[in-house]
């Protein structure tokens, strides 16, 4: 059985998980400025599901894919700006779809089979 996410991890924890000393994530925070763990009360770092997944990237993109520091840098700042022109082409696009579907709603003729509305209310 599949234990469900938890909103917040801690640094062993996270560190367990991706294989890598909390050092290691320590210093990934001071190299990638989009990694900004949150601190709690006690002032120890607590990541969210979506830290790790930037965590990931970031492992993937050093160790798995050679880039360097400065090289996975760009790669995720590419990646964030690709995501938000992305978002804004979704956004354009359900407008003219709701734009669309409103111009075929006036277009279409009224179905016989319906009986006609009223508009005088008498």
């Amino acid at each position: 059985m599949e234990q469900p996410e938890k909103m917040y991890y801690g640094i062993r924890e996270v560190a367990d998980m991706l294989g890598v000393t909390a050092p290691t994530l320590r210093f990934y925070e001071k190299e990638f400025p989009s990694l900004q763990p949150r601190k709690n009360k006690s002032g120890d770092r607590v990541y969210t599901p979506t830290d790790i997944t930037l965590l990931r990237d970031i492992l993937t993109l050093t160790k798995e894919k050679g880039f360097t520091l400065a090289g996975a840098r760009e790669e995720l700042k590419k990646r964030e700006q690709q995501r938000h022109e992305n978002a804004r082409f979704l956004g354009k696009l359900r407008e003219l779809k709701s734009f669309l579907e409103q111009m075929r709603t006036s277009l279409d003729p009224p179905d016989p089979s319906k009986p006609a509305e009223d508009d005088d209310d008498e």
